[in-house]
C-alpha cells in the first residue's frame, strides 16, 4: 500500500514526531509512505534521515502526485484543508486536538469531505461526533512511542517547555514552589528523562499526551492533569498520579513522588509495562493499517 502523508507544521512538535514514528513503523510492515512537508520544517530532515521519501507541500503537487497513491493521510488542520481541496484519492485525517471543531460553513464542508478520521483518543472522537462527523467515519488510533531501555530513576522534577497558552506554565511553577521542589523545563524530553524522578504534565486541554507516553515508556512516572485524553493513558495510583489544575493538589502529588522513591519506581514500572502492551510504534502502525483497510479495499 502506498500512502501519501501531508504535514504543514514548521516545528518539530508532538504531532510531527507521531507522523514520523508512523511512517517509520509503516516501512517496517511493508507499506510505502511518502511525505509532503513544508520545506523549512525539521520534520523533512528527520524523515530523510530515516529513509522516508520527501517532497515539498503544495496544492499542485498533491493534485499531480496523489493519483499515484492508494490514499492520502493528513496530519494537521492546514494539510487537512489542502487534502480535501486537491487530493485525487481517499483522504484520511489524524485529529490530535481536544478543542471543539469550528462551526463555520467551510469547516462543515471540509469535515464532510474526508473519508475517515483517526482520533488519537476517545475524548477526541467525542469531539468529532459532537461536530456532526458520522460515527462510521471515526476510528481511534492511540499514539505510539519508541520502547527504548528504561532509564534509572533520577532526582529531578521535569516538565515540557511549552509554547502554548493551553499549557499552564505559571501553575506548574507555583505548585513546584509550594512543594519546595525545583522545576526543570525541558526542550528535549528524551534526553532529560534520564535524570527525572517524575514528569509534570499539566494542560487545560489535551488530545492524548504523547509526552506523557514517552515518559512512561522510559519508566518515569507522570503527574498529569485530569483533562481530555490524559485519563485514558494515566491511571491514578497505578501508572501515575492524576490531578485537577489546582496548585495545592499538584504540590501534594509532587511531594509524594519526590519523597517516596519506591512509589515513584513502582508507578514508573507499571507505566512502562502498559506502554509495552498498548502504545508501541508497532501498535500504532498496525492499528492505522487496520483503519486504512476500511478505506482501501
Amino acid at each position: 500500500m502506498k500512502v501519501l502523508h501531508l504535514d504543514s507544521g514548521r516545528e518539530m512538535r508532538g504531532g510531527q514526531w507521531q507522523a514520523l514514528y508512523l511512517m517509520v513503523g509503516q516501512m517496517t510492515i511493508g507499506l510505502k509512505p511518502t511525505l509532503m512537508v513544508s520545506g523549512s520544517s525539521p520534520l523533512a530532515a528527520e524523515a530523510a534521515k530515516r529513509g522516508v521519501p520527501c517532497a515539498g507541500l503544495s496544492l499542485w503537487r498533491i493534485w499531480r502526485q496523489s493519483a499515484e497513491f492508494d490514499l492520502v493521510h493528513a496530519h494537521d488542520a492546514h494539510s487537512h484543508t489542502m487534502a480535501v481541496l486537491a487530493a485525487r484519492r481517499p483522504v484520511v485525517v489524524s485529529r490530535r486536538v481536544a478543542f471543539p471543531v469550528r462551526t463555520s460553513w467551510f469547516s462543515g464542508w471540509k469535515y464532510r469531505r474526508a473519508t475517515r478520521y483517526l482520533a488519537i483518543s476517545h475524548c477526541v472522537a467525542d469531539r468529532l461526533r459532537a461536530a456532526g462527523v458520522e460515527e462510521s467515519k471515526i476510528g481511534v488510533v492511540y499514539d505510539g512511542v519508541p520502547l527504548d531501555p528504561a532509564v534509572p530513576l533520577g532526582e529531578r522534577l521535569i516538565t515540557p517547555l511549552w509554547n502554548d497558552p493551553r499549557k499552564p506554565e505559571a501553575l506548574a511553577r507555583e505548585a513546584a514552589r509550594m512543594a519546595g521542589v525545583e522545576l526543570h523545563f525541558s526542550s528535549d524530553l528524551k534526553r532529560d528523562l534520564a535524570s527525572a524522578r517524575a514528569l509534570l504534565y499539566l494542560s487545560e486541554e489535551e488530545g492524548l499526551g504523547s509526552g506523557a507516553l514517552l515518559a512512561m515508556s522510559a519508566g518515569v512516572p507522570v503527574i498529569a492533569s485530569r483533562v481530555g485524553g490524559l485519563p485514558e493513558i494515566v491511571t491514578d495510583g497505578e501508572t501515575g498520579l492524576m490531578v485537577s489544575n489546582e496548585a495545592g493538589e499538584i504540590a501534594r502529588a509532587i511531594a509524594t513522588l519526590m519523597n517516596d522513591r519506591e512509589l515513584a519506581r513502582r508507578l514508573g514500572e507499571r507505566g512502562r509495562e502498559m506502554v509495552k502492551d498498548r502504545y508501541t510504534l508497532a501498535h500504532m502502525a498496525l492499528c492505522t493499517l487496520h483503519e486504512y483497510r476500511k478505506v482501501v479495499r
